[in-house]
């Protein structure tokens, strides 16, 4: 499959994800009765998890791969912490603004 296309879901997933995370909180303001499962983090956690491996295994820059591999890092430590504590940790929006920007960086890299 073609890399370009493992940035474009990868930036569609930290994205939509980043957009979970902003708004969730504010909808628990307003009772809908909307409960919040850490299986939707886990769920853009594996998607991220996935996306990540197969891009870092083909690009040679370390600065990149390290963005990579700290944002995804940042997001695992918090969905950790939500399922063992039930903690929501800030760490999670640095990380899905990192992977934005790594692939965003990887995208424009490309040869098109």
């Amino acid at each position: 499959m073609n890399l370009k296309i493992f940035d474009l879901i990868g930036i569609s997933a930290a994205t939509l994800c980043l957009i979970h995370c902003i708004l969730f909180p504010l909808m628990m303001i307003i009772p809908l009765g909307i409960p919040h499962s850490p299986l939707i983090d886990a769920a853009f956690l594996a998607i991220g998890l996935t996306v990540v491996f197969r891009i870092t295994k083909t690009i040679g820059s370390v600065r990149l791969k390290t963005l990579f591999w700290v944002s995804i890092a940042l997001i695992a430590v918090s969905v950790g912490l939500d399922f063992m504590f039930h903690f929501h940790s800030g760490l999670i929006y640095f990380g899905a603004a990192g992977l934005i920007t790594a692939h965003i960086i990887n995208f424009k890299n490309h040869k098109h």
